[in-house]
């Protein structure tokens, strides 16, 4: 089951607080301002800045 686009209307980076979209392959959110990828797992974003990969 994919992320919902009302869920992913409201979900920011919680760092920068900057707008998170789905990454290609599905597996994370990534941070348009900061490039942090947040993890996907079980169908439920993992949105803790400790648990985020900074992609360039």
């Amino acid at each position: 089951m994919a992320i919902s686009k009302d869920l992913l209307d409201i979900l920011v980076c919680p760092l920068c607080k900057a707008t998170v979209s789905l990454t290609p392959d599905q597996s994370g959110l990534k941070c348009e301002k900061c490039h942090r990828v947040y993890p996907i797992r079980d169908d439920i974003p993992v949105m803790l800045i400790d648990e985020a990969k900074i992609e360039a």
